[in-house]
């Protein structure tokens, strides 16, 4: 009979396509997503995932029993979220989880001490990835999140905001270069890509739309690597206007721009919303939230006007 957990260690390494990403997605090290995998292929006696140029890929056993073990995990999950249910205690863990911007923020605001000052016996733990944590596999109980949203029935929530982005460079960029006066100019600067986990926000499309020829001085997969290149004075690139405030050293040549605004929802799911201390902590976020993540002085672009489009 094999170990029910071992399944968990099989599924990350069919979802993340190598032991190097189910570890992360885990949190484990690799040898022990190794090992696991080893403990259930001997169990069930058959080779499950094998090592390919570039990562691991399935066997034809691993894709048969795939669709099963997803069927494990997730009535697994179904079972701890209805014991969860049941708990009507208004004390214990809540676990909320944000892009990592958001959480600096978060954390920064003080946010997370009023919240513990005003209910000692709930304690929220903050969970910053760049990806989007799994609410109906309990990996987190409410994620603040921004973009459009996945039509997941099991998800309730609200819309916190709406954050207004702009066209950033470094003072010493701008000192160098110049800046564009119009959208239309930004090919002929040298601009900061934005790829893989953020090439799908509104801002990036933007950019690939208005700058589609420009030279890419250097790709980022996250905005506070976005917000170093453009310090460092790579290049032109877009930020969340009240996170580049925080930066003297930045100038917003162009915007903020409407068409870059990025709404913000705050989310948990349907059956956890009932909770006592989770609700407790989804009604203080609807209150706190706003403010929090749109504190601080915006920077206007230094021209005459601001420029919202072509």
């Amino acid at each position: 009979m094999f170990d029910w957990n071992d399944l968990r260690y099989f599924l990350a390494i069919a979802r993340g396509g190598s032991i190097g990403n189910a570890a992360k997605a885990l949190g484990v090290n690799q040898s022990t997503v190794q090992r696991r995998l080893r403990a259930l292929e001997t169990a069930l006696d058959c080779s499950l995932a094998e090592r390919q140029a570039g990562g691991y890929q399935l066997t034809a056993h691993g894709q048969k029993l795939l669709a099963h073990a997803e069927q494990v995990e997730t009535t697994v999950s179904t079972l701890q979220r209805q014991s969860t249910t049941l708990d009507n205690r208004t004390t214990g863990l809540v676990k909320l989880t944000s892009h990592v911007t958001v959480g600096q923020r978060i954390i920064k605001s003080g946010f997370l001490d009023r919240f513990h000052s005003g209910h000692p016996g709930i304690t929220v733990e903050l969970i910053m990835e760049q990806r989007a944590l799994d609410l109906s596999r309990g990996q987190a109980d409410i994620a603040i999140r921004g973009g459009t949203l996945d039509d997941d029935l099991a998800l309730v929530g609200r819309k916190i905001t709406e954050v207004p982005w702009g066209i950033y460079a470094s003072r010493a960029f701008v000192e160098r270069h110049g800046r564009p006066s119009t959208p239309a100019d930004l090919v002929g600067f040298s601009i900061v890509e934005l790829v893989d986990e953020i090439e799908a926000l509104p801002a990036a499309r933007w950019m690939k739309t208005h700058a589609p020829s420009a030279r890419i001085a250097a790709r980022c997969s996250n905005i506070p690597s976005v917000h170093l290149a453009i310090k460092s004075g790579a290049g032109i690139a877009p930020l969340p206007a009240v996170y580049a405030a925080a930066d003297d050293e930045l100038v917003c040549v162009l915007g903020p721009l409407p068409e870059l605004d990025y709404p913000m929802f705050l989310l948990t799911h349907r059956d956890l919303r009932k909770i006592p201390r989770i609700n407790g902590v989804f009604e203080f976020c609807l209150s706190e939230l706003k403010s929090v993540l749109m504190r601080g002085e915006m920077k206007k672009s230094e021209t005459s006007t601001s420029v919202v489009g072509p």
